[in-house]
This record gives C-alpha cells, sequence and structure tokens, in this order.
C-alpha cells in the first residue's frame, strides 16, 4: 500500500506481534500510500489524525475499531493559514513554501487558503482518552510540517518501539540530520530510510 514499500518493511519489523496500537498523523487514505493498512489487516488498531475532514471520513468507513480525528498537529497551539490543494490530494500543508514547491512541481492546482487552528497532540489525547503508553508505532506524514508534529509529540510519556516520519523540508529535500539529532534525545536511533522516510527505533 506505501508509496515506496515503506509498509512491508513495517510488517516485517512487528512480524512476532500479532496485536498493537498505532498512531498515524497525516494518515491520508486508510488504503492509498497507506503506511498502517497491512498492520491494520493483521488486526491492529489505533488512532489516525487528518486536518483533512475527507480523509477522516474515509477512515470512518474503512476503519470502524480504530480513533479517527480531523485535526491539525503542531507544536504550539495557534491559528495559521492550510494550503489546501483539493480534497483527495496528498499534499495538502501547513508549510508555505512546501506549498509553492508543490504547485510548481507536483499539482497542477493553484493551492487555496483556508485558516485552520492547530494543536498539540497531547491535547488530542486528553480530549479523545487516548491512552498514549500502549502506542507501539508511530508514523508521521505531515508535508514538510513533519518536524514540528514530532516536536508535539511527549516522548518522555509515549514509548513507542517504532518511529516512522518523513523527513522532507520546505523544499522537498531529504534533511535527516535535525530528526536524528531530536529523536536521539529520547534514546531513537536511524536504523533504516526508505524513500524520503526514516525508521527511529527506540532503545531499551
Amino acid at each position: 500500500y506505501s508509496q515506496h514499500q515503506e509498509d512491508l518493511f513495517i510488517n516485517n519489523y512487528f512480524k512476532e506481534q500479532d496485536k498493537g496500537f498505532y498512531l498515524d498523523i497525516g494518515c491520508y487514505h486508510p488504503i492509498k500510500y497507506s503506511n498502517t493498512a497491512l498492520l491494520h489487516n493483521r488486526g491492529w488498531e489505533g488512532v489516525n489524525i487528518d486536518m483533512n475532514q475527507t480523509s477522516i471520513d474515509l477512515f470512518n468507513l474503512l476503519r470502524k475499531k480504530d480513533i479517527n480525528i480531523c485535526a491539525a498537529i503542531s507544536n504550539e497551539t495557534k491559528e495559521t493559514i492550510q494550503y489546501f490543494d483539493h480534497l483527495f490530494s496528498p499534499v495538502n500543508t501547513l508549510n508555505k513554501k512546501f506549498s509553492k514547491k508543490v504547485s510548481e512541481k507536483i499539482s497542477s492546482n493553484n493551492q487555496s487558503k483556508k485558516k485552520i487552528s492547530t494543536h498539540k497532540f497531547s491535547q488530542i489525547a486528553m480530549a479523545h482518552n487516548i491512552e498514549v503508553k500502549k502506542i507501539n508505532f508511530i508514523n508521521i506524514d505531515a508535508e514538510a510540517h513533519d518536524f514540528e508534529v514530532l516536536q508535539s509529540l511527549d516522548l518522555n510519556f509515549i514509548k513507542a518501539k517504532l518511529i516512522c516520519i518523513e523527513m522532507l523540508d520546505d523544499s522537498n529535500n531529504l534533511n535527516d540530520k535535525k530528526f536524528k539529532n531530536y529523536l536521539y534525545k529520547y534514546n531513537y536511533n536511524l536504523i533504516k530510510i526508505i524513500g524520503p522516510n526514516g525508521f527511529f527505533e527506540k532503545n531499551n
């Protein structure tokens, strides 16, 4: 299902764990480009978050046992601008520079602008009674807003064994150094890169 077969690596990593719990921020679609669909098919459940209500509607149809939330996650709570490609686009973003690059290189659409409020993940977890300590796997794909999403997670309490995060900067270039430096502080090491995604494993 993934764009670069990331899901095969994830599925193999957790091959001994038939049941588990994932957190997918920037989940986009329950099947297309999904890094968690294979886990879901095996019986895993989790939390799926996207700022596009259409995406969440699809998750509510196909992943009824999951917690599916329409929200924009960031490292602070504020009102900001969402750069919106279209309802079924994988490149809707909060990053202005990335939006401009997308318009030039990827999408033929001019991005429309919408005001949107961002929230820290801790606020969302509290509002929806999410048991953060049972999260085994975290997937983050937020179109050049990934680092801010990562900062919103309290990794002193969330002890996920594996984190997959897209490491593209706002020029759509791979920039793994700041992710490695940040996650190292929480005892995570980079073990693999597939496409634009870095896989970070928690050291016990």
